[in-house]
Formats: C-alpha cells, structure tokens, sequence
C-alpha cells in the first residue's frame, strides 16, 4: 500500500499523501465499510479518475485514526464537498493530479487542499484565472502557474462558494518559488475581505501542492 506521508499539522489537522500505483481492481477491497463504499461508487468513470477515488478514500482512513477511533464513512453535500456525517464537525479536504492523491483532515475549522502535476495547460489557461499582475509575476514558469492555480483551488475548496470568479476574486501576493513556502492570498467578496495563509511544497518535481488550515476561532 503505498501510503507516502502522514504528517501532523498546527491546530490538530493531518496531512497526507498518496503515491498511486494500483489500479481499481487493487484499491476497492482494502476499503473499510465495503457496503456504504460500494454504493457510491462512479461506476463508469475512467479508471484513472476511479483508482484516485478510491485512494482518496483509503487515504482518508488512514488518516482518521490520527485524530479519532469513532468510525466514520465519506460522502460529499450538494455542492461535491467531502464530508463525514458521522463527525459533522470535522473538516475533510481531498485532492489528485496523475500519481499522487493528497488529504487533509481537520478536527475543527476549516481546511482545503489541492495538488497538480505541473503542466503547460496552466500557463495556455492563465488569462482564464490570474490577474494581470498575477501573470507578470509568474512570467514563463510553467510551475509558479500550476503553484498559482493550486492556490485559488484551495482557497475556493477552503471557502465552498460556487460561483467565485478566480481572477478577481480569489488573488494572490507575488511570491518567490521555492521547493516550499508561505503564499498569501485575499478573497475579495461583494461586502467582505478577507487574507489567508497557505502552505505549498513539492512532493515531486514534476508536482505542486497546497493546503490550508483555519480555526473558525483562530484569532480568538
């Protein structure tokens, strides 16, 4: 089982990593609570998008025990956000880009979580998604543009509103790219601002991946 990392986090939240090798036929008997999973399974869905469905959710397992004993099941609301309905108050975020698939669990607050396997089609898509001074900063590297849109993945996965404009709304602080790092990011909405702090790293050099962890009581 190629679990990669289990790696403990400020604020009591987990983060994890998986290095997908197996296919489907491999993942879907390891995972717990065969009934629940077996229902809701993509039937139909490429088998690359299938296997990653399945690690996510043996990922997810693997990082429950953590932080609690109490059995718990994933399933995802209206809007495709994972949750555990036996631990509403937990926060669940998950991700996959080729090989890796990655998960952060948190017992409280808020979390998101993206990884992406740094290609050009970031960089075709930039006027889609970055500012104009977001695509002067990231100039012709193709990483900082995968890194730039890993970043408003996981502050919209952080923030769950459909409907966000990511070029305006969701907007980052120019940064120097590093093998890991701190990036700032605001999210502008009709009456309100607010600034977060995400965290980025490389788990490969072909890969980048960010996360985030907010207590809803961090500044109390």
């Amino acid at each position: 089982m190629p679990l990669h990392s289990i790696t403990p986090l400020p604020h009591g939240a987990i983060l994890g990593l998986w290095r997908l090798t197996e296919t489907t036929v491999e993942l879907l008997p390891q995972l717990p609570y065969p009934t629940v999973y077996q229902a809701l399974y993509p039937a139909g869905r490429d088998p690359t998008r299938a296997a990653q469905w399945a690690a996510g959710r043996l990922l997810l397992h693997a990082l429950l025990p953590e932080l609690t004993a109490a059995p718990a099941t994933l399933a995802n609301d209206a809007n495709g956000r994972p949750y555990l309905p036996a631990l509403p108050h937990y926060a669940v975020s998950l991700s996959h880009s080729g090989e890796w698939v990655a998960g952060i669990v948190a017992a409280q607050g808020r979390v998101g979580i993206d990884v992406e396997l740094i290609r050009g089609k970031a960089q075709k898509l930039a006027p889609r998604f970055l500012s104009e001074a977001e695509r002067a900063d990231a100039g012709d590297d193709a990483a900082k543009y995968s890194l730039y849109w890993s970043a408003k993945e996981t502050l919209y996965k952080l923030h769950s509103r459909r409907g966000l404009v990511f070029k305006e709304q969701l907007l980052l602080d120019p940064f120097w790219l590093r093998e890991a790092g701190e990036l700032t990011a605001h999210l502008l909405l009709e009456n309100s601002r607010s600034q977060h702090q995400l965290t980025y790293l490389r788990p490969a050099p072909s890969y980048v991946l960010t996360y985030c962890v907010e207590l809803m009581n961090l500044e109390q």
